[in-house]
C-alpha cells in the first residue's frame, strides 16, 4: 500500500460543501465468525432503531431526509436508489434480524444502526491503486454484490473506485463484489458519511466507536481520518 492515496473530488464539495467522510483504516485485523457478545451488540441495536422510528416517521429523520434530498439533487430517485442506511432501516423496522456476515460486516452495521449513518466497509488487503470518491467517466466498471455482469457507471455519477474498478455506486448505494469484506480479510477501510445536520464530531464519534468495536473483537491496529473540503486527500501508507 505503499504510496498509495485516498481522495474526495472537489465536485463532490462543490454539489455538498458540508460532507464530510470519515475513514477508519484498519490492519492485522482478526475477522470471522462474530462472538455471541458482538451479536448480542447488533440485536440491541436493531431494537433500539425500532423504538427510535418506524415506518412512517423513517423518512423524515433528519440524517436520512438529508440523503434523500441529496440524491434527489443528483437525479437518482430516493425510491428506485435508496440511501445505504435507509435501505438497512429498513429491513429492521420490518422486524428482519440482519444475518451476522462476519465480525467486520457486523460492527460496520451496528454502527450504522446506533449513529443512523451511512457506513461501509471496504477489504484493502489487495489495493493496487488509489481509492477516490469522484465523478464518474462513464468507462468504469461495476460487479455488484452477488452479481458477474459488469455495469457502467453513468457519467458524472458519484462513485468510490479503486482505480477503473468501481467500489460503490451512486456515492452510498450499492457495493461490488470487488472489495467485500470476507473472514480472511486483514486490512479495511470503513467510509463514514455526513450530511448536515451530521456535524464533524458526530463522525467523529462513530469513528471511534468503530475503532473500540474492532479493538474488542478484532484487535488490530487503526487509526481515524475525517475528510471534508479543506482536508480532502489521505494517505494510505502505514
Amino acid at each position: 500500500m505503499m504510496g498509495l492515496t485516498y481522495s474526495i473530488a472537489a465536485e463532490i464539495f462543490v454539489r455538498f460543501p458540508e460532507y464530510r467522510r470519515g475513514v477508519v483504516l484498519a490492519h492485522d485485523v482478526r475477522n470471522g465468525a462474530s462472538p455471541a457478545d458482538l451479536v448480542k451488540i447488533l440485536r440491541a441495536e436493531e431494537a433500539q432503531a425500532r423504538q427510535r422510528l418506524n415506518m412512517d416517521t423513517l423518512t423524515a429523520e433528519p440524517r436520512l431526509a438529508s440523503w434523500r434530498e441529496a440524491f434527489r439533487q443528483l437525479g437518482y430517485k430516493p425510491g428506485d436508489f435508496r440511501p445505504s442506511i435507509e435501505a438497512l432501516l429498513r429491513r429492521v423496522l420490518r422486524d428482519q434480524e440482519l444475518p451476522s456476515i462476519n465480525a467486520l460486516v457486523d460492527i460496520g452495521n451496528i454502527i450504522s444502526l446506533r449513529h443512523l449513518l451511512p457506513v461501509g466497509g471496504h477489504a484493502i488487503d489487495l489495493l493496487t491503486e488509489n481509492i477516490a470518491l469522484r465523478p464518474a467517466a462513464g468507462s468504469e466498471e461495476f460487479i455488484a454484490f452477488g452479481s458477474e455482469t459488469i455495469e457502467h457507471p453513468v457519467p458524472g455519477e458519484f462513485i468510490f473506485a479503486e482505480g477503473n474498478k468501481v467500489l460503490t455506486r451512486r456515492w452510498i448505494w450499492r457495493q461490488a463484489n470487488h472489495s467485500l469484506t470476507l473472514p480472511e480479510t486483514k486490512a479495511i477501510e470503513f467510509n463514514i458519511d455526513g450530511l448536515p445536520p451530521v456535524t464533524e464530531a458526530d463522525v467523529q464519534e462513530a469513528g471511534k466507536d468503530v475503532m473500540d468495536l474492532i479493538g474488542s473483537f478484532c484487535v488490530g491496529n487503526s487509526r481515524l481520518a475525517i475528510l471534508d473540503r479543506l482536508n480532502s486527500r489521505l494517505d494510505l501508507t502505514r
